[in-house]
């Protein structure tokens, strides 16, 4: 049996700004339409673990990145555009 691919998402934000709020509403959002029971999310907020920036190259915020599956990617902004972030992650939409 083939063990189903799990998705690592980590969104980093800086306290509940609205951008950062909305962000982590349209990711979970995404998540239970496309990758239902498959993925993990991590919020990391830089007012509270701000050195956790530098691992993951984080410039902007919100930053979106997706650790797993391999290649590593980023989505910055609120996450608004639900196609853009689909080809960003590279999902393929539920159809």
């Amino acid at each position: 049996m083939v063990k189903e691919e799990r998705w690592e998402l980590r969104l980093y934000v800086a306290g509940q700004t609205p951008k950062s709020v909305m962000a982590m509403q349209n990711l979970k959002k995404y998540c239970e339409t496309h990758l239902k029971g498959k993925y993990d999310i991590e919020i990391i907020d830089l007012l509270v673990k701000p050195q956790l920036a530098e691992g993951d190259q984080i410039f902007a915020i919100p930053t979106l990145v997706r650790k797993f599956p391999e290649p590593m990617r980023k989505i910055i902004g609120d996450l608004s555009n639900e196609e853009k972030v689909l080809v960003g992650l590279n999902i393929v939409p539920v159809s």
